[in-house]
């Protein structure tokens, strides 16, 4: 399961997500989306781009690579060293929990957690992991299983959708916790058989963005005391058999989840609120603060340039889009080394460690 090349990725991890890790003394941002003038359409790991191109879309997680902007990593950190402990009622309390989420749909839940509607995670995902890791926090970290099979964005995008009632009754609850104890997620999501790829003006990116953002802003409204949403984009989904997400769709995903995370770094800078993605300040009550996790798409057996690769066996033999056990573990290993060692993580993460910083 553990092949050659996934050892290597491993070792860049935070590339992953650990581009929102690097600051960098100065931010050009594009205004919008459109393509310059250089095209190309290769389909290149977003996170290894540099001055490549695809259909005219500059890569790099963040608007001028991997690294995130000075001004964005340092509104991470305070976030993440404001998380503490809280009552049931969102009360800081030194007995009380830090409440770290998933949401999102079947690829989400596999490898957060399990397929199916149990509380108890499967070892070899990420929540399996995370338990069994001695160097986590296990006294005030909880970490919930919130996604499910089918709950594409558009059942995410209203916080009067019923899957928020779900996650308060069936997740939070029967662990003794509440909506105002969730300080932290993790969101995945994709929208369902789509038909327009870039560049069209209705390609599903664009679609996929704007859907992220009414997600977002109904997050904060479930969760009042949601500082932080990292995310992800999809696995490989070229070997798939059926229309659910497969290629360029599942690697344009990572697009529109650029686009969002660039739509908040440039509004909180310049104030520009961006068409699609809609508004997502961080320093009122409309948005917690955004950041990549783990970047999770390379284009099958080419290793990426930290070696991570996609094999056949990654993927369920039924649709070859959904990941097999092995592809859960792949994503799970990714995540928890993520959530270790990002600076962005560990100070809340982590059993023993110092501020973030």
């Amino acid at each position: 399961m553990h092949t050659r090349h996934f050892l290597t990725a491993l070792t860049a991890a935070a590339a992953l997500g650990l581009a929102g890790c690097g600051g960098s003394n100065t931010l050009t941002v594009n205004t919008s989306p459109a393509p310059p003038v250089a095209t190309s359409s290769a389909r290149i790991p977003i996170s290894d781009m540099s001055t490549a191109t695809y259909l005219g879309f500059r890569g790099g997680l963040y608007p001028n690579g991997n690294a995130m902007p000075a001004e964005h990593y340092n509104a991470g950190i305070q976030r993440a060293n404001a998380i503490q402990p809280l009552d049931g009622n969102g009360q800081p309390n030194a007995n009380g929990k830090m409440v770290l989420m998933s949401l999102g749909m079947s690829n989400t839940t596999q490898e957060w957690c399990t397929d199916g509607s149990s509380l108890t995670c499967n070892s070899w995902t990420f929540s399996g992991q995370a338990l069994a890791d001695p160097a986590v926090n296990h006294r005030t970290l909880m970490i919930v299983n919130g996604a499910a099979g089918g709950q594409t964005t558009a059942t995410w995008d209203s916080p009067s959708d019923s899957n928020y009632d779900r996650v308060r009754d069936q997740r939070l609850a029967p662990l003794g916790l509440t909506e105002k104890q969730v300080q932290i997620a993790w969101v995945k999501q994709a929208n369902a058989q789509p038909t327009s790829s870039l560049p069209a003006s209705d390609a599903d990116a664009y679609q996929l963005e704007q859907g992220l953002g009414d997600v977002i802003r109904s997050m904060k409204v479930r969760y009042p005391n949601l500082k932080m949403v990292f995310l992800s984009s999809r696995i490989y989904g070229g070997y798939a058999t059926t229309g659910l997400n497969p290629e360029p769709y599942a690697y344009e995903g990572g697009f529109s989840v650029k686009w969002l995370i660039e739509a908040q770094i440039r509004q909180n800078l310049a104030g520009t609120v961006d068409a699609k993605a809609g508004d997502l300040n961080y320093s009122n009550s409309t948005a917690p603060w955004l950041a990549w996790s783990a970047y999770l798409w390379a284009d099958g057996m080419n290793p990426r340039s930290d070696g991570l690769t996609w094999a056949t066996t990654d993927l369920r033999d039924d649709d070859h889009t959904h990941p097999s056990p092995a592809g859960q573990q792949k994503v799970g290993t990714l995540l928890l080394q993520f959530f270790k060692t990002s600076p962005h993580t560990r100070c809340w993460f982590l059993a023993s460690a110092p501020p973030c910083q």
